[in-house]
């Protein structure tokens, strides 16, 4: 992609999701996770109808007086963007494929979360850690995660959800709002998954297009895997090759609802012909 062509989809991109975060998403994004943040100010001596719950046991003991501790609001939150870049986000039948869901999703989180005056990083990930942008506030740091997530050339197609999550937790040292974007193809990244949002604010944006759901009888098909590059041929019109897809398919998403649930993460379901604005809308109102 040339440079021309690069800012014109960025400037696209950007006129399309700032539209949306400015009059839906930013006070719906603030009401939703302002105060999730809080930070210790000071230790004060307990008075009638404080919570018990922030009683300070060893100033208390020390004073034989009841203390209470006492926290403030977080000011400034930070969200972290985490995409998966491998192969299978370049999947798509109807208008847009995953992969272009996915940037404009991230894009108006990130102008949702500047106007809230936070900080935004990204990590993309494929079986590795492709890149990680720390991060930042600003308008013109949204454009750069906007430019990365257009042009950015990854080394692998496979995926791995594991590695990216323990990298967050290398990167995050403090509480972070986290939003990961893929199709959650997935294995075994359920236990890591609650390690990681027992500490941050954890979201699975699952995007998916309804033709990965089945594959249709259409007889001796070569088919490619996005993400090992293979090559093979596919009898579809076995009914029993479409029943063992359908299975591998719906277990994993059953998996990624299953694990999300089990750390206490959130999750929002987007499928590519589908309105991500309604489906934003509608987790920031049920979490508010």
């Amino acid at each position: 992609m040339d440079t021309k062509e690069l800012l014109k989809k960025v400037r696209k991109i950007e006129i399309k999701t700032r539209r949306l975060s400015d009059h839906i998403f930013g006070g719906e994004y603030h009401s939703t996770f302002k105060g999730r943040g809080m930070t210790f100010s000071e230790v004060r001596q307990y008075q009638y109808g404080d919570d018990v719950r922030n009683i300070d046991w060893n100033v208390t003991a020390r004073t034989n007086e009841p203390h209470i501790k006492v926290f403030e609001e977080e000011r400034e939150l930070t969200m972290l963007l985490m995409v998966d870049v491998s192969g299978s986000e370049l999947f798509g039948t109807d208008q847009q494929f995953k992969n272009e869901i996915i940037t404009e999703i991230s894009a108006t989180l990130a102008f949702s979360a500047t106007q809230n005056n936070d900080k935004i990083g990204l990590i993309l990930f494929s079986d590795q850690v492709e890149l990680f942008i720390p991060p930042k506030k600003g308008s013109s740091h949204v454009l750069r995660i906007i430019r990365e997530l257009l042009e950015f050339e990854p080394k692998s197609k496979g995926t791995n959800i594991v590695e990216a999550l323990k990298f967050m937790r290398n990167v995050m040292k403090k509480k972070a709002i986290v939003f990961v974007l893929s199709d959650f193809i997935a294995d075994d990244y359920k236990q890591t998954l609650k390690i990681a949002a027992g500490k941050h604010d954890v979201t699975g944006i699952r995007v998916y297009d309804k033709k990965e759901e089945a594959i249709p009888n259409l007889g001796m098909v070569q088919m490619q895997d996005e993400e090992s590059g293979e090559l093979m041929l596919v009898n579809t019109s076995s009914k029993k090759v479409r029943q063992n897809y359908s299975k591998f398919y719906h277990e994993k998403v059953e998996y990624y609802k299953d694990s999300f649930a089990k750390a206490g993460a959130g999750t929002i379901d987007c499928r590519v012909d589908e309105s991500y604005v309604r489906k934003l809308l509608g987790y920031f109102k049920r979490r508010g």
